[in-house]
Order: structure tokens, then C-alpha cells, then sequence
């Protein structure tokens, strides 16, 4: 039987050439201006990747949410559903948040930082005035559909698709005909997301080329012991994620967790969970979470559930104090803590936003938001773990939902379907 290299294979191998041809570059550029010129036209493969997984994203979540909803019945299961998967994300954006600070507390990242300090008057030109109370609940309902999905925004996709599928769910007999359509359509998504998956190591390739060559590993050096930290953070936030859903799921969360090994390695070395969207949701088919589960609950976890954006919100804003030696008091700590809980909830589909938010908090708690210069050059490298963290979160808490609800099949079932979905896709392939 001829050997086939998995698809995280070819990722960490495009991975590790990736960062040999941006050093290389680096090394043979004639200067920054040159190396950045080269960058970005490697980086065009990673951003065309990243188009085209935003292009399926709305309609993907938007067909698969609604037949989700549709099949479930009656609005009493999906209020059911939603109360549930709220309850865990609540608590895990909760958990999320108490581990920066504490790991920031106790590892002091700020302390004795050999850098200069930008000037407290310098500005990061980073837009913080819609992240309000009054500017979420409006944001929560879009002005229309079209829009919506124009712009990806994913958490107002998510409401409309709430309000559909349940009109779909009542209409019963009536709306068989949508049903049915709108399942086609999530089926043709699902194809087409297998196409635009096979360019997934190329994607990851480029993306660490241009970075590398851009930045070289010398300021991985420079902030060597931040992102120690912080990975270490990430890493301790990992062990609660998974002892969580071993509460729930036993022994069987680690055979979740190597299904998810490629989505996993794709949300980080792209820096995007997005991008992991779809290969979450085959991985959790394959896992035995019946799709009407994960329909509903992986979108939702897109918007409410980024467990490691959250994490790294309250590392950063305390490393940033710590580094202007501004002292923080327990209460001030609690504080920042729940004013991220909420405006935090606004990450999903917004560039860059964790450092959106925590300059809306770093305004607020007067401390200089020029200390976001600090981080913006290694931005992308933390990003990778954060993006790769909201992946596991997000696929331990449907998993969960979906063994609340008694629509998590035994492991036996599960590699049973897989095989039967497996032979059906080679003979139609």
C-alpha cells in the first residue's frame, strides 16, 4: 500500500520551507524596502487562500446554521441548544480571561523589558470608538442580509440565520422545499471548501515566507521572552480546555484532539481560524457530533468563544502596563477583566481585532496605548497561537454541546459513518 503524506503533514513541512525561503530572503535582500517588496508578492498565495476561505465563510455558516435549526425541529430545542452552548462559552471566556491575568501576574512579562518605551503620546491609529455597550447591541442586528455576508460579519450572519431556520422550523411541511435547497447549498460550500483546501500547504508556505522575510528571526529573539509567556499561557489554557472536555467526554477528547490536528495547524500557521472553519466541521462529522450540533454551535463560537484572543487581551494589557510601571490593584485587574469580557465578544471577522479591543481598554484604564507599538511587530507570531487556541476551544465546546444534548455518537458509530462517508467520496470523487 503506497504511503500518502496527511494534509498536516504537508503543513508543517510547508511550514518549516516557508520560514527557510523567507530567511533566505531576508538574509539576501539588499534592505527592508526590498525584502518587503519580494514579501509581498509571495504573500499574494496566502492572501488569495484567505479570500477565498472569506468568500465561503458567509454562505457556509449561513446554509449549514439554518438546516441546523431547520432539522432540529422547534424553537424550544434550538433556545435549548443556545442556552447550553452560551453557558460554556460564558464560562471558558471567563476561564480564558482570569489565566492571562494570572500568568501575566505571576510571570510578570513587563518587568526589567531591555526596550525603549514608545512615547505615551504616540497613537496606534487603531479605530476603538464602536467598541461600546450601546455599539455591540446595535452591531448584534444587521441593517441587511446582503451586507452581512459582503462583509463577513459573521455574528449578525449568525442572527438571521436564527431567525430563518427557526421560520423554516415552524413552517414544517411548508418550507420542506427550502430545507432541502438550503442543504444543497451547504453541500456545494463543503465541495468547493475541499477545492480551495488542497491549496492549504501552499497558502501556509507563503505565509511564513513573507513574514520571515519581512521580519527575519531576530526579533523573535528580541521578544523572546514575552512570547515565552505567552505560549505558556496558551499552553496551561490548553490543558484546561482539555481537561473541561474530558469532564464531558472522557478519554474520547483526546481522539478529538487528533482530528483536528490539521485544523488546527492550518488556524495557526495562517494565523486565522477562519481558515479552519470548514476542516473543524469534517473533523467533528468524523468525531460523531451530528451536524445539526455543530451547525449551530461552531458559528456561534466564532463570535462568542475565541478562547485565545481573549487570553492574550488580558496578558498584553498587563504586560503593557507592567512594562510603563503603572501598578495595577487587584480590583483595577478585575475590572479590565470584565470590560474585556464584554467588548471582546466583537473579534470575530474584524482585522486585527484583539489589538482593537485592547486599545478601547488601554484608553479606558489610562494606560499608554502607545504600548501597543510594542507588540504590533510580532503581532502575527502571537496571533498564530491565538488563532490556533479559538480552534480547539471552539471544537471541545460543540463536542460537549453536542454529548449534552445526546447527539454525540459512540466512537464505534462514529468510525463506522466515517468509513461509509469515506467510500461514498471516493466513489463520487
Amino acid at each position: 500500500m503506497k504511503y500518502r503524506l496527511p494534509l498536516a503533514g504537508w503543513i508543517l513541512l510547508a511550514m518549516l520551507t516557508g520560514v527557510l525561503i523567507g530567511y533566505t530572503i531576508f538574509l539576501n535582500a539588499a534592505d527592508k524596502a526590498s525584502a518587503t517588496e519580494i514579501a509581498g508578492y509571495i504573500s499574494i498565495i496566502s492572501d488569495v487562500f484567505l479570500r477565498l476561505i472569506k468568500m465561503l465563510i458567509g454562505p457556509l455558516v449561513f446554509s449549514t446554521l439554518v438546516v441546523g435549526i431547520a432539522h432540529m425541529g422547534d424553537a424550544g430545542a434550538v433556545g435549548r441548544v443556545f442556552s447550553k452552548a452560551m453557558l460554556w462559552f460564558l464560562t471558558a471566556s471567563l476561564l480564558s480571561l482570569a489565566v492571562g491575568l494570572m500568568m501575566a501576574n505571576i510571570l510578570q512579562p513587563g518587568q526589567h523589558l531591555a526596550l525603549p518605551l514608545p512615547d505615551v503620546n504616540a497613537t496606534t491609529s487603531l479605530q476603538t470608538s464602536a467598541f461600546t455597550l450601546k455599539g455591540f447591541v446595535t452591531h448584534l442586528v444587521p441593517r441587511s442580509f446582503a451586507e452581512a455576508l459582503a462583509t463577513n460579519e459573521i455574528l449578525q450572519i449568525v442572527v438571521f440565520s436564527l431567525f430563518f431556520g427557526v421560520a423554516l422550523a415552524a413552517l414544517g411541511e411548508k418550507a420542506k422545499g427550502l430545507v432541502r435547497l438550503t442543504d444543497e447549498l451547504a453541500q456545494a460550500m463543503l465541495t468547493i471548501t475541499g477545492y480551495v483546501m488542497k491549496l492549504a500547504p501552499l497558502a501556509v508556505m507563503a505565509a511564513m515566507a513573507s513574514t520571515v522575510a519581512i521580519n527575519g528571526l531576530s526579533i523573535l529573539a528580541t521578544f523572546a521572552v514575552f512570547m515565552r509567556d505567552f505560549y505558556i499561557g496558551l499552553s496551561l489554557l490548553w490543558g484546561l480546555l482539555i481537561l473541561a472536555g474530558a469532564m464531558f467526554l472522557g478519554r474520547r477528547v483526546f481522539s478529538l484532539l487528533r482530528l483536528i490536528k490539521e485544523a488546527f495547524l492550518l488556524a495557526f500557521a495562517t494565523a486565522s481560524s477562519e481558515s479552519a472553519y470548514p476542516k473543524l466541521l469534517a473533523a467533528l462529522d468524523r468525531f460523531g457530533v451530528s451536524r445539526k450540533i455543530s451547525s449551530f454551535v461552531m458559528p456561534m463560537g466564532y463570535s462568542f468563544n475565541l478562547d485565545g484572543s481573549m487570553m492574550y487581551c488580558t496578558f498584553a494589557v498587563l504586560f503593557i502596563a507592567q512594562a510603563y510601571g503603572i501598578e495595577m490593584t487587584l480590583g483595577t485587574q478585575i475590572l479590565i477583566l470584565l470590560t474585556l469580557m464584554l467588548t471582546s465578544k466583537r473579534l470575530a471577522g474584524v482585522p486585527r481585532a484583539s489589538l482593537v479591543v485592547m486599545a478601547a481598554t488601554l484608553v479606558q484604564f489610562d494606560i499608554p496605548e502607545a504600548g501597543l507599538l510594542l507588540i504590533l511587530g510580532i503581532d502575527t507570531f502571537l496571533d498564530m497561537g491565538r488563532s490556533a487556541t479559538n480552534a480547539v476551544g471552539n471544537s471541545i465546546a460543540t463536542a460537549v454541546v453536542a454529548k449534552w444534548e445526546g447527539e454525540l455518537l459512540s466512537a464505534p458509530e462514529a468510525e463506522v459513518i466515517a468509513r461509509e462517508r469515506q467510500r461514498d467520496h471516493a466513489v463520487t470523487g
